[in-house]
């Protein structure tokens, strides 16, 4: 992996991380290059229509608790479409107003 790939990557966690953050939803954040049987588990959890043509699926990959919801992109698109909490398999989080 080049440079150029990495900082990719740890830029897309980072927008991912901020997300969660700002809208308090409980995550885990797990380091593949830490942990070989996380990395295994993370291949082998990852649907096959959903791994690239070559190689190896690239961080960040998104699961609700052990369903796979997506990659970055799929995420962005979420975000993008208002789709996110669905996306991540949660309810919708916005919070409703009523007047008393």
């Amino acid at each position: 992996m080049d440079i150029l790939s990495f900082f990719q990557i740890k830029k897309r966690q980072q927008d991912i991380v901020r997300f969660l953050e700002a809208n308090k939803i409980d995550f885990e954040q797990v380091d593949i290059t830490m942990s070989e049987e996380q990395r295994r588990w993370m291949y082998k959890n990852i649907p096959q229509d959903k791994l690239p043509a070559q190689g190896n699926p690239l961080p960040p990959q998104i699961f609700s608790n052990d369903e796979y919801c997506g990659d970055y992109d799929s995420f962005f698109e979420s975000k993008e479409s208002n789709t996110v909490f669905t996306f991540l398999r949660l309810k919708d989080l916005k919070l409703k107003w009523e007047p008393p």
